[in-house]
């Protein structure tokens, strides 16, 4: 349970703000049918950070403990410095399979704009570091789903009043708290 929440937890903090939930507000606000859409990050979600888990249980058997000690708490000092600059959606991403139905097109922008991204390489970190796998994509995917699900449903006229920039900020502080305690822990507080 505890690989379920660490993964939640991450994810969701590095999803704010990322383009992902500017994706999820420009589906919200053309398609305006949040079901389909959430559906839609959901499915999206599992099917990229199960690859991604894949790829992390595959490193942890390379990679020593201690490298894997020291691979998890510069991922996180990484996404906070990656999380001071906000993200910002291309004219083309944002229609990126319109001519199919909304939970189609929510999928394939999903899963689409995941690839590389900071969730994405967290995911990987994750699943090198923690098991069981399926607990790692478990919670990668619920966290980027608490990140999201609310942008959906809330859609523009919420998201104008968000104080995103602070959200960021405390996001980056989260992150290089974690990493923190990760480094004087050793690895043994998780």
């Amino acid at each position: 349970m505890q690989t379920f929440l660490i993964a939640t937890g991450t994810v969701a903090l590095a999803e704010m703000g990322d383009k992902t939930q500017l994706l999820s507000l420009i589906l919200a606000a053309k398609y305006r049918r949040p079901w389909p859409i959430c559906i839609g990050i959901a499915l999206a979600t599992v099917v990229n950070h199960a690859m991604a888990g894949a790829v992390g249980e595959l490193l942890a058997h390379w990679l020593t403990p201690r490298v894997l000690h020291w691979a998890v708490v510069v991922s996180l000092l990484g996404m906070a410095v990656w999380t001071l600059f906000p993200d910002r959606m291309d004219e083309d991403e944002a229609h990126t399979g319109t001519a199919h139905s909304v939970m189609v097109a929510t999928i394939i922008a999903f899963f689409l704009a995941e690839m590389g991204d900071k969730t994405q390489i967290a995911t990987v970190v994750l699943a090198a570091q923690y098991h069981p796998l399926w607990q790692v994509v478990a919670g990668t995917t619920v966290g980027m789903l608490l990140a999201n699900v609310p942008v959906v449903w809330l859609g523009s006229r919420f998201s104008t009043r968000l104080p995103l920039r602070a959200t960021r900020f405390g996001a980056v502080l989260l992150f290089a708290a974690l990493a923190a305690w990760i480094l004087w822990s050793g690895g043994t507080g998780l």
